[in-house]
């Protein structure tokens, strides 16, 4: 008797699933992210708690392991692949102090896989660059360097951002700022070309010579906004000092004040470490071995959380599973999300799994990426697949118009080539497409800053991605056909003058910070 009130409690509830409609469906999914939304608190555990994913970091993988465990409490099977290994580092305390002519605290920070210091650190004198005529006048004067901290950033003619210039100053003054900030910052790019070096290698130089440490100052052009990337150096200390503090420094030596830093940098090397990726996986019932791919890259850069690059993303694609797994629990086909890792390095994660997982790339039914801020999705390329509207535009039409009705889409559009992830799997001739999102300042004030952290997210805005990206993938999970991989003819490339060519599938680089 039990069995057969089993059997028929099985088939009632089949014929429901399948007596719902497209619109049931759709309804069902915009209730549960309304209603029942996870992002806070999916946020305040992946920014707050773990803090930022640096490659190499304990940080990365305890959150890897995060991932996995909140999929398990949903339902969800997710494990960590690893693709390859990387420089193991941990960020330590850093404090950096003027001791001389006067003391003051200053706002700065240890750059990614900065060579640690003890924690008494370094104290020096400042320097900076002269005017240089060639690479032989740089090689005369490298000597002074020996037992100082170089400064090797530029000193900015000013501290606000243009649009604050252009609300509160005069039309004259405003283009006389501008006209003197482009005569330095070209004069400054020259003088560092007469070395023999870029920026990018001259801190090997300075370091050879006997500089006892690095002070630079990547202002973002916004309010206490500074770019924080990597040191560059093998054993001695980089930091970044803010615009402010920086340009105060600056000014003393300039002046022949004697102006002397003390440097705290207190970081580990952790030798060589595994990198991975977190993949989870809701399987197919009818076309298993096809698949619908939610992308987002998991790393970040380490100067704040990197709360909207890419935790936005993050969140947006783990959102939109916990809603698919409650609402849409048998998908005919096989839903990935596939949360990337060292995307900042070159698309590291991405490029592996789409390299190691060939099988997988030619089932692609669509790929769906969010990676560029906490804005709500604004723009849809048909990235160059000659058909993508016939598709897109069907799945398109099933979601209400409050999330979609600010979505420019462009087609056939052109392959994108770099970016974020959807270029791995563009480049593999698999369709996957980007949700570009509305900017909130995003390339000054948050886009690899000190300043990009929980506080900036515009969560009405996130919740509206993860519920188009649920319906998106929902309605080419149902698709009755699979879509088409034809491309479109590429025009001229203005800048070659030849005929465009799809782009080809980078290397990944899968022992990073090793050489």
């Amino acid at each position: 008797m039990k069995k057969v009130l089993l059997i028929s409690a099985y088939l009632l509830c089949t014929a429901f699933m399948f007596s719902q409609t497209t619109e049931d469906i759709v309804k069902a999914i915009e209730k549960e992210g309304i209603e029942n939304s996870q992002l806070e608190q999916l946020a305040y555990e992946l920014m707050d708690l773990n803090g930022p994913r640096l490659v190499g970091t304990p940080e990365m993988k305890s959150a890897h392991d995060w991932a996995v465990n909140t999929y398990k409490k949903w339902g969800i099977t997710a494990e960590n692949q690893q693709w390859g290994t990387w420089k193991g580092w941990q960020r330590g305390i850093t404090h950096v102090d003027m001791v001389s002519p006067r003391v003051a605290s200053l706002h700065a920070t240890q750059l990614a896989w900065n060579p640690g210091t003890s924690s008494k650190g370094v104290t020096a004198s400042l320097i900076t660059l002269p005017s240089f005529t060639d690479s032989l006048s740089f090689v005369k004067w490298l000597p002074n360097v020996k037992g100082k901290i170089v400064m090797v950033s530029m000193l900015q003619p000013t501290g606000r951002p243009d649009e604050n210039w252009e609300e509160y100053a005069t039309k004259a003054s405003f283009e006389k700022m501008k006209s003197e900030r482009d005569s330095l910052e070209k004069i400054w790019r020259q003088n560092i070309r007469n070395t023999g070096y870029t920026s990018r290698n001259i801190n090997a130089a300075f370091e050879k010579a006997g500089a006892i440490g690095i002070a630079q100052s990547r202002w973002s052009e916004g309010f206490g906004a500074n770019k924080i990337f990597s040191a560059g150096t093998e054993k001695i200390p980089a930091v970044d000092i803010s615009l402010e503090d920086y340009g105060m420094l600056y000014r003393m030596v300039e002046h022949g004040e004697d102006t002397k830093i003390k440097i705290v940098a207190e970081s580990k090397d952790l030798g060589v470490v595994p990198t991975f990726n977190t993949i989870a996986t809701i399987p197919g019932t009818e076309f298993p071995d096809e698949y619908v791919i939610l992308s987002a890259h998991f790393d970040s850069w380490d100067g704040g959380t990197g709360a909207t690059d890419n935790g936005t993303g993050t969140i947006t694609m783990l959102e939109a599973a916990r809603i698919l797994k409650k609402v849409y629990p048998n998908p005919k086909r096989t839903i990935l999300v596939g949360h990337w890792g060292s995307e900042e390095q070159g698309l590291n994660g991405s490029s592996s799994f789409a390299e190691d997982h060939p099988e997988i790339v030619d089932g692609v039914q669509a790929l769906f990426n969010q990676d560029n801020g906490t804005g709500r999705v604004v723009r849809l390329s048909g990235q160059g697949f000659l058909h993508a509207y016939d598709y897109l535009g069907r799945w398109l039409e099933a979601i209400p118009e409050t999330y979609k009705n600010e979505i420019e889409t462009t087609f056939p559009g052109s392959p994108g080539r770099g970016g974020s992830d959807y270029a791995s799997f563009v480049a593999a001739g698999a369709p996957a497409f980007s949700l570009s999102s509305l900017s909130w300042d995003y390339w000054n004030y948050t886009w690899h800053t000190n300043l990009d952290t929980y506080d900036k997210i515009v969560f009405d805005d996130v919740r509206n991605n993860a519920i188009l990206t649920a319906i998106l993938t929902y309605m080419a999970c149902e698709d009755p056909k699979k879509t088409s991989r034809e491309k479109a003819v590429l025009g001229i490339n203005p800048r070659s003058g030849k005929k465009g060519e799809w782009p080809t599938q980078r290397k990944p680089q899968r022992k990073g910070g090793q050489d």
